[in-house]
């Protein structure tokens, strides 16, 4: 994993994750630390370079898959957190909370004085949330339009939010950014 994240990052791409799938798949998950999109020639010229790492380090796999993270992006080092501050998020836990493990919010910037390695998030209010596996896959919530100011600002308006919840990445299972979908405003 070190070789990998190594040779990704020599190329001048953040790491963000990798996966031994069945059959001898290999998928390796490339982004650009500035937020520009991943082209097909940063995934060749990844694919190639690992190519070579893997020959020279003898690792046996049977396929090898170089993609962007897509539209829900794995959030996975703590860096990412500080990045996508403001943004909403869906975190999965690894053990339940309050009878659920699965919560929708706008994951908050770091406080002053809030211990290193814990992350926030507000959470979107019941009946905002939809129940999983019902409603429009990658529809906005009410807080996407707030989710810029969000994230410096006091939470004080509570239909739109209901509670802060705080983690820390050991508690967590996953957590994706909730896909946004715009089609363009000219469409009815």
């Amino acid at each position: 994993m070190q070789a990998i994240e190594t040779a990704v990052t020599s190329l001048g791409l953040e790491f963000v994750e990798v996966e031994h799938l069945p059959r001898g798949l290999l998928r390796v998950t490339i982004d650009h630390a500035d937020g520009t999109p991943v082209t097909v020639e940063d995934c060749e010229r990844v694919t190639r370079q690992l190519q070579y790492v893997f020959e020279v380090e003898n690792v046996d796999y049977g396929r090898l898959e170089v993609s962007s993270p897509g539209l829900d992006r794995p959030l996975r080092k703590p860096q990412d957190f500080v990045r996508f501050a403001g943004l909403e998020v869906d975190v999965v836990l690894r053990v339940p909370f309050q009878g659920r493990k699965k919560y929708r919010g706008v994951l908050l910037d770091a406080a002053d004085g809030e211990a290193q390695g814990r992350f926030s998030m507000a959470l979107s209010a019941p009946e905002a949330q939809a129940k999983p596996g019902k409603g429009k896959p990658g529809a906005a919530s009410k807080n996407k339009a707030k989710s810029a100011g969000l994230a410096s600002a006091a939470i004080s308006d509570a239909e739109d939010t209901q509670s802060v919840m705080n983690f820390s990445l050991a508690e967590v299972r996953d957590v994706r950014l909730v896909p946004v979908v715009d089609f363009g405003s000219g469409r009815k």
